[in-house]
């Protein structure tokens, strides 16, 4: 009787120990002796006590080595999650679909030429951006959005460096932008002759032909910050997109 208790006890602490390791990843505690099981004697065949000693302590020393195997296997998988991650930031770049829009080198220089100093508000006056779309291009709206946030940020840095009392005025009277749209290129380039002889900001985006569109392509126009008055001298006839 008291054999069996003790194989039952050897069982009962084996299963918790290969529990307690299952759960916590950490080294087993030492095994406690059992009263009445032998100890410090040789391992028999066929010995209850003596093969559940031997298959406690088979776990134990498995496991840091179990546990080195599952970090290794967990920093393969990040790493290659991350390797996919870069690979479709390549392939998305290589399809074009990061949108790029520039200026001209002519048009640079014919902002530089321009009199944008000469534009002044008046005190309470309210100023506006606008941004005239070419329609002649057939732009989805993501294609847009994005043009137009490059001819937003041309003007912006033009008149920082020609007109920055300006540009301060059009921020402290809520930035006002409105978005139009023109037939064709000839009327886009048409505009933005007919703003820089009013000494407004004119700054047309030619496009990096990475979407859509062929490259060159004049997308999107954007004249001011001006006054209100003045900017619909240029646009006032167009309609909103």
């Amino acid at each position: 009787m008291q054999s069996h208790e003790s194989q039952l006890a050897v069982v009962a602490i084996a299963s918790a120990a290969f529990g307690y390791w299952l759960a916590t990843g950490l080294p087993l505690p030492p095994a406690r002796s059992i009263p009445g099981a032998s100890s410090g004697s040789p391992l028999k065949a066929g010995e209850p006590i003596g093969s559940a000693t031997a298959e406690t302590k088979s776990v134990a020393e498995v496991s840091p080595s179990t546990a080195g195997e599952s970090t290794k296997k967990n920093k393969k998988k990040n790493k290659a999650k991350q390797q996919a991650a870069k690979d479709d930031a390549t392939k998305a770049a290589a399809e074009g679909e990061l949108d790029a829009g520039s200026d001209s080198e002519d048009e640079k220089a014919a902002v530089t030429e321009a009199s944008l100093d000469q534009v002044k508000p008046g005190k309470w006056e309210e100023c506006k951006l606008v941004l005239v779309v070419n329609q002649e291009l057939g732009m989805g709206k993501g294609k847009i959005a994005a043009q137009c946030g490059h001819a937003t940020l041309a003007c912006y840095k033009t008149l920082v460096h020609q007109n920055p009392k300006l540009l301060s005025h059009w921020e402290q009277t809520g930035q006002a932008k409105v978005a139009v749209k023109c037939t064709s290129t000839a009327e886009l380039l048409k505009l933005q002759s007919e703003a820089r002889a009013l000494n407004l900001c004119a700054r047309s985006i030619q496009d990096a032909g990475r979407t859509q569109i062929a490259a060159g392509s004049r997308t999107v126009l954007g004249i001011g910050p001006g006054p209100i008055k003045l900017v619909n001298q240029v646009t006032g006839h167009l309609k909103l997109l």
